[in-house]
């Protein structure tokens, strides 16, 4: 007899003598039923789901989704894949911390943030640097024309992102403390909004915002990250999804790895797809994936330890609440 009709069996068995045949047949038989049904319809096939966190701005990953590759990739394996959207890498990884999504695509300081606040994540791969790919912009008719101009200003960012190490970087080079500047922590839509209406003097963003800021509303690249940061992107997990689907990370890599070189051999193609999704222009969107390496690398110890010189400089600055070990943030 099948286990599942043994267990149905005991429990009208167990009921029956204490209420009596016709009273237990009357009450319970209808729920018996639909424990059988339960019982005995068949599962999906699927035996885990990975769950992908992802920003629109995010070329690689949202072309990885919109080509549908992985999935039938994952297929034989009995995976399901699941999309989610965040508006950045610092939302995207309270996600992971909370345990809604397993992987996603971060700039340096999320990871840094999360870590100080207790999220199982592990570095996966990281990006080779892409400094172009970020900057510190002001209204064209801004009188600010160097770093140390900031002093005393407004600068909008999305706190705990990666251009937060960027201004905290370039102020550093430029003998500037970090208390010195009115941070404005904004996501950034937001923070457009802000720089449109000037409400802030200074706006720290990456693509495709820094370009689209450029050639919609004439924003002045103050700088960009070139020479102060190196500006490192990561792929990043939960601990225990890497240690335990380990088939499953390689694959999503390899795919991620194929994505990236159809864009470097496709700019515009990859532009045009893209245009809709990111809701501009394709040129803009073009231009930012330009910007981007989208060649990706495991993790070793010289990008660990630029992760480490940013968590002690955010720690000695009190943005985060304890050292970290951040080579300890890896699946061995």
């Amino acid at each position: 007899m099948n286990p599942l009709t043994q267990i149905s069996v005991k429990l009208q068995r167990s009921i029956t003598p204490a209420l009596g045949s016709s009273i237990a047949f009357r009450l319970f038989g209808p729920l018996l039923a639909l424990l059988t049904a339960v019982l005995f319809t068949p599962m999906s096939a699927s035996s885990a789901t990975l769950r992908i966190g992802y920003q629109k701005a995010a070329s690689t990953l949202v072309l990885l989704k919109a080509h549908g590759t992985l999935e039938r990739k994952l297929a034989p394996l009995h995976v399901d894949v699941k999309w989610l959207e965040f508006a950045a890498g610092p939302q995207l990884l309270e996600g992971l911390n909370l345990g809604s999504i397993d992987f996603g695509y971060v700039g340096e300081v999320p990871p840094i943030f999360a870590l100080a606040a207790g999220a199982p994540l592990v570095y996966t791969a990281y990006e080779l640097p892409t400094p172009e790919a970020e900057g510190i912009l002001v209204p064209k008719d801004s009188p600010i024309r160097t770093i140390a101009d900031l002093k005393g200003k407004k600068v909008a960012f999305n706190k705990g992102s990666d251009v937060h190490w960027l201004v905290v970087k370039a102020l550093e080079d430029a003998g500037i403390k970090y208390g010195d500047i009115q941070p404005a922590y904004l996501a950034p839509a937001d923070a457009r909004a802000a720089f449109q209406n000037g409400a802030v003097d200074a706006w720290a963003i990456w693509d495709p915002f820094f370009v689209a800021a450029q050639r919609q509303i004439g924003a002045r690249v103050l700088t960009t990250a070139k020479g102060i940061v190196n500006r490192h992107q990561y792929f990043v997990s939960t601990r225990s999804f890497s240690e335990k689907n380990a088939e499953v990370v390689k694959i999503l890599m390899e795919e991620l790895g194929g994505v990236g070189q159809w864009v470097r051999d496709n700019y515009a193609e990859a532009a045009k797809e893209l245009a809709p999704i990111q809701g501009l222009e394709p040129d803009i969107v073009e231009a930012s994936l330009r910007h981007y390496e989208h060649i990706y690398k495991p993790i070793d110890d010289a990008v660990l330890a630029d992760q480490q010189r940013i968590a002690d400089t955010f720690y000695d600055l009190k943005l985060i609440p304890q050292k970290l070990t951040v080579k300890d943030a890896v699946v061995r």
